[in-house]
C-alpha cells in the first residue's frame, strides 16, 4: 500500500516536472532554428516567451485531458512553425508575421523555385524536437480521467489569463518597462530580441488599422478638397490628344547592390541603366526608397499606385489583401478619369497577391495575366523581361488611336530564388573574390532586365505618340544574394546598424521621355511619391493627393516604412515624427478606410 502511494506520488512530481520543463525547451528549440535565444533574446523577454508556451500547454493538456497528448500536440506545432519560420527567414529575410495567413496562396505558387535542402541547424534541431516528442512516451504521470466539461473550465480559465496577459504585451509602456522592442520596421531585429512567441503576441494588435488620434473624416475630406485644382476650360478631346502614354515597369527583385558597398564584377551588370543615371537627355534618375526587402512586392505596388506609405500600416501587413475591399482614389482610377485606356499586365497567376481583386478595385479597366503571355519567352520558370516588352509595344500598337495608354507591368523573371541550374540560363556575371551562386544568378537576370529596358526605351525613341517610361525595382533581394557584398565591406546581415539597414530598402527608378521634360539626376524619393512626380514630369495636373503629396515632399523628400528624411537631412523614421506628419496619416486613413465615390 505505501509503495502504491510512492509511485503515486512520484508520478505526480514527474507530471509536475514534465508540464513545466518540457514548454521552456520547447521555447528554446523553437527559437534554436534561426538563432541562439541564449544570447539574443532578452531577459524579460525569455520569461514571457516561457510563460505562452506553457499557458499553451496547460490548454492543451486540459483539452486533451493527457499531459503526453497535450505536450506532442505543441511540441509538433512548434516543429512545423519553426520550420516554417526559418524558411521564410531565409528566403525573404523577414520572420513569418500574422497576417501572413492571407499570403499563403502566393507563397505556395512561387515555392517551387526556391531551395529547400535544410542546414545542420535545421536537421539538429528537428531531430532534438523529434527526440522529445519519443521521450514523453516514456513519462508515467498517472493523472486522473476527468469528462470533457470538466477539463474545459481549467481550459477555459487559461484561455482567459492567456488574452489578458497578450494585450499585456501589447501595452506601451508594459514593453517600454520590461525592454521589450516594439518598432515594427525592423521585424527580424524585434523577432530576434524578444522571441518568435511574444512578437507574435504583439503583432496581433496590428491586424486592424485603428483610426489616428484626433482623426476626423470631414475634417480629412475639407482638407484634401483644399488641394484640389481649378477646372480646365480646354476642350476634353483636345486636351486627351495632348496627354502622354505613360508606360510604368515595376521590375521584380531589381537593384543595384553597389548601394551596400564597392564590389567589382566582370563586366558593368546594368550599363543601360547606368548610362541613364550619367544626365541622359529627358530623364529623370535617382534611388527609391521602398518599405519591403526580399519580398512582399504588392506593398511597392500599393504604395506607388495610391500615394499612401507603408510608414502608418503594420510592417508585413498586405493592405492588398488585407484593406483594400472597396474602389480607392489611385493613380490608374484618376487617369482614367482623363481618358486614359489602363492597362495591367503580370506574367503570373492572376490570384497572386489578389490581383484579380484589386486591379480592378483601383481603376483599371483591363488586367493581363500569365494566360494571355501567349508564346512568351522564359528564363528559368518565368516570363521574360524581354516577352514584358513586347506584351507592352503590342498593347501600344493595339490602342485606340488618339487615346492615351497608361501601362502597369509588373515583371517576375527576377523572382527568388537563386539557387537552382537551368537549362535555358547560365549566369555570366561574377564578382571578384566571391564564389557565390546565388549572387552571380542576381546580377546576371538584372542584366537581362537591363537590356529589355534599353530595348523598351529605344522602341518608345522612334513612336510619333508623347510618351514616359518609368522603370523601378520593387525590392531588393533576400539575405542570401546580399551577404557576400554586405560581407566584401565589412558588413554582415545580422550586425547592420540601423543607417545600413536601411540602405537594402533602396532601389533605382528611371523616369524618361521621349520629348522634352526637365532632366535631373541624383533625386531620391520614395515609392509613395513617385506617381505624383510622373505626373509632374509629364505636364498631367495632379489630382488633391497628388497635389497635398507634391507639398509634403518638399518638407519630407522620403517617407517609408523604414525611414524618413526630412529637407534639413534629418534622417530618422515615421515613429519619431508622429505629430509631423499626423495629416498625412489622418489623409491615408481617409483615402484607404472613409473615401466614397461620389
Amino acid at each position: 500500500m505505501k509503495q502504491m502511494k510512492y509511485k503515486k506520488q512520484i508520478q505526480l512530481i514527474a507530471a509536475i516536472v514534465t508540464l513545466i520543463v518540457f514548454p521552456v525547451i520547447t521555447f528554446y528549440l523553437m527559437e534554436a532554428y534561426t538563432h541562439n535565444p541564449f544570447e539574443e533574446v532578452r531577459p524579460w523577454a525569455q520569461f514571457f516567451n516561457i510563460l505562452l508556451f506553457e499557458l499553451l500547454a496547460w490548454i492543451f493538456v486540459s483539452v486533451t485531458g493527457k499531459i503526453q497528448s497535450g505536450l506532442r500536440i505543441e511540441l509538433v506545432t512548434a516543429m512545423i512553425y519553426g520550420i516554417a519560420n526559418a524558411y521564410v527567414v531565409r528566403f525573404r529575410t523577414n520572420p513569418i508575421v500574422p497576417w501572413d495567413i492571407f499570403s499563403w496562396k502566393t507563397a505556395a505558387s512561387v515555392a517551387s523555385n526556391y531551395d529547400f535542402k535544410p542546414d545542420i541547424r535545421m536537421i539538429v534541431v528537428t531531430l532534438a524536437f523529434l527526440g522529445m516528442i519519443v521521450l514523453l512516451q516514456f513519462v508515467k504521470t498517472g493523472m486522473p480521467k476527468f469528462q470533457l466539461w470538466k477539463r474545459l473550465i481549467p481550459a477555459g480559465a487559461c484561455c482567459i489569463v492567456l488574452v489578458l496577459f497578450v494585450n499585456l504585451l501589447q501595452d506601451e509602456d508594459f514593453q517600454t518597462g520590461h525592454r521589450l522592442y516594439p518598432f515594427l520596421f525592423t521585424p527580424a531585429f524585434m523577432t530576434q530580441v524578444n522571441g518568435v512567441a511574444v512578437t507574435f503576441a504583439m503583432d496581433l494588435a496590428y491586424m486592424t488599422v485603428e483610426k489616428p488620434a484626433g482623426y476626423d473624416a470631414v475634417k480629412e475630406q475639407a482638407l484634401l478638397e483644399s488641394y484640389a485644382g481649378q477646372e480646365d476650360d480646354t476642350d476634353s478631346s483636345e486636351k486627351k490628344e495632348e496627354l502622354p502614354n505613360i508606360i510604368v515597369v515595376m521590375n521584380e527583385s531589381f537593384s543595384d547592390l553597389n548601394v551596400l558597398g564597392d564590389f567589382t564584377t566582370n563586366e558593368d551588370y546594368m550599363p543601360y541603366l547606368h548610362s541613364l543615371q550619367n544626365g541622359a537627355e529627358n530623364t529623370v534618375t535617382g534611388y527609391l526608397n521602398v518599405s519591403v526587402c526580399g519580398g512582399n512586392t504588392a506593398n511597392t505596388e500599393f504604395e506607388f499606385l495610391t500615394g499612401n506609405s507603408m510608414a502608418f500600416l503594420p510592417q508585413g501587413s498586405i493592405p492588398y489583401q488585407q484593406y483594400i475591399t472597396k474602389e480607392l482614389p489611385a493613380l490608374p482610377a484618376y487617369l482614367a478619369s482623363l481618358g486614359y485606356e489602363t492597362v495591367a499586365t503580370h506574367p503570373y497567376y492572376a490570384d497572386g497577391w489578389d490581383r484579380d481583386k484589386v486591379y480592378p478595385l483601383l481603376g483599371f479597366s483591363e488586367s493581363i495575366f500569365k494566360d494571355q503571355y501567349w508564346g512568351a519567352g522564359y528564363v528559368r520558370k518565368y516570363v521574360s523581361d524581354n516577352s514584358c516588352v513586347d506584351k507592352i509595344i503590342e498593347l501600344y500598337e493595339k490602342k485606340e488611336e488618339g487615346t492615351p495608354l497608361f501601362v502597369f507591368n509588373v515583371t517576375m523573371q527576377n523572382h527568388g530564388g537563386y539557387s537552382d541550374t537551368y537549362d535555358n540560363f547560365t549566369p555570366d556575371i561574377t564578382v571578384e573574390g566571391v564564389e557565390s551562386t546565388p549572387l552571380s544568378q542576381y546580377l546576371s537576370l538584372v542584366r537581362l532586365s537591363d537590356q529589355a529596358l534599353e530595348k523598351l526605351i529605344s522602341y518608345f525613341e522612334e513612336a510619333d505618340e508623347k510618351t514616359i517610361v518609368v522603370f523601378f525595382g520593387d525590392h531588393q533581394p533576400n539575405d542570401t544574394v546580399a551577404a557576400p557584398i554586405l560581407n566584401l565591406n565589412g558588413m554582415t546581415t545580422k550586425t547592420l546598424t540601423e543607417d545600413q539597414l536601411k540602405l537594402r530598402y533602396e532601389v533605382p527608378y528611371v523616369i524618361w521621355a521621349n520629348y522634352d521634360i526637365d532632366a535631373e539626376s541624383g533625386k531620391d524619393t520614395s515609392a509613395n511619391y513617385l506617381a505624383a512626380d510622373v505626373l509632374h514630369y509629364a505636364g498631367i495636373s495632379e489630382n488633391a493627393y497628388g497635389s497635398y503629396l507634391l507639398e509634403l515632399q518638399q518638407n519630407y523628400p522620403v517617407i517609408s516604412a523604414m525611414r524618413v528624411l526630412t529637407k534639413d537631412g534629418l534622417d530618422t523614421n515615421s515613429s519619431s515624427l508622429k505629430q509631423e506628419l499626423k495629416d498625412y496619416q489622418s489623409l491615408q486613413y481617409y483615402q484607404l478606410f472613409d473615401w466614397k465615390k461620389e
